[in-house]
């Protein structure tokens, strides 16, 4: 072994690794898997001892393709699992196709024998269609959040990097898988370990599951005014019934024309076309992500007329609704 500094742990009589089994959705993504498989080595290497183990699964058994194009060799099929393991759904990109009728069964079949299961990236989805979470705190990427809220109403949807609800885990996605496998070590061995093996990995910010997974607004705008900022997350939680910019303005102790031109000077548009184009955002990500109608896109996304609705999503993307979900096969994902 390398020169590293040994967490000790008192021994366990009669200890046996605790086994995570990967499931590789076809097109899953890369960095979720394999940042969840280097912090259990890590935490087996930090600690001298065996602590867990793991196994590759997935559909026929043999090789799973992420969305990197990167092939990896299966230990087994969608077989039965013991009462003892943890299993690791890895998803990714067109979560939906993905999300096979025999995958859907042996979840299931699984979840009923009270397996923990953890849905990575997009697998939330999978969970979700598969009655898992129903009742459940759960997470996805917040590309995909607009969508899942329209199909699994019985879902209580977070915006956290993480959600650990009974034996039911969910992550959005990204480098969130790190976080939720430090949490696990930390509950399984101790808050010690599991900051040796964030040392290990550089991980110098430790998320917990009251995180939000996205950058605040002022820094993803790259600005930092209170007003704007307020306005801002006031607009992207109310798309479906916009708010006239006049009670906007109101509601921060403005005038509309001084709204005006505080939108003009940060964002060198007007507070309507920023909210438009919020709006028109969500709707190409239900265009892309879902099956829902087109006239129910508009509705979700405030818009009452059809024909209003296509031609303010032309005039942003120069193509029609209809067009633009016939020209994209993959869906939006990390």
């Amino acid at each position: 072994m390398d020169d590293v500094q040994i967490i000790a742990l008192d021994p366990i009589p009669g200890h046996k690794p605790r086994r995570f089994v990967f499931a590789l959705m076809h097109n899953f993504t890369m960095l979720c898997f394999s940042s969840a498989v280097e912090a259990l080595r890590i935490a087996n290497r930090m600690s001298g001892q065996e602590l867990y183990s793991w196994a590759l699964a997935g559909e026929g058994g043999e090789i799973a393709y992420c969305s990197a194009g990167v092939g990896y060799k299966l230990d087994m099929g969608l077989t039965e699992l013991t009462r003892d393991d943890t299993l690791m759904l890895c998803g990714g990109l067109n979560i939906a196709e993905a999300t096979t009728k025999p995958l859907l069964n042996w979840l299931r079949r699984e979840a009923r024998r009270g397996i923990v299961t953890a849905g990575l990236c997009t697998a939330s989805y999978t969970m979700a269609q598969a009655g898992l979470l129903d009742g459940k705190r759960a997470t996805i990427h917040w590309e995909n959040q607009d969508s899942f809220l329209e199909a699994f109403d019985e879902v209580d949807l977070t915006k956290s990097v993480f959600v650990m609800d009974g034996n039911r885990y969910t992550t959005a996605g990204g480098t969130s898988s790190i976080d939720l496998m430090l949490a696990i070590i930390a509950n399984d061995h101790g808050e010690e370990l599991a900051n040796a093996v964030a040392d290990q990995l550089i991980y110098t910010t430790i998320r917990t599951d009251q995180d939000t997974q996205r950058l605040s607004v002022p820094t993803r705008i790259g600005v930092r005014h209170p007003k704007l900022a307020q306005v801002i997350q006031t607009m992207e939680a109310n798309l479906e019934e916009p708010i006239s910019p006049s009670i906007l303005a109101m509601d921060i102790g403005m005038s509309t024309r001084q709204l005006e031109r505080l939108f003009r000077r940060y964002l060198n548009r007007s507070p309507k076309r920023y909210y438009m184009e919020l709006r028109l955002q969500k709707a190409r990500n239900l265009l892309m992500q879902t099956d829902m109608s087109i006239i129910n896109v508009a509705l979700a996304c405030g818009f009452t007329s059809p024909s209003h609705f296509s031609k303010c999503y032309r005039a942003q993307y120069q193509i029609t609704p209809y067009r633009e979900r016939g020209s994209h096969v993959t869906r939006l994902s990390v």
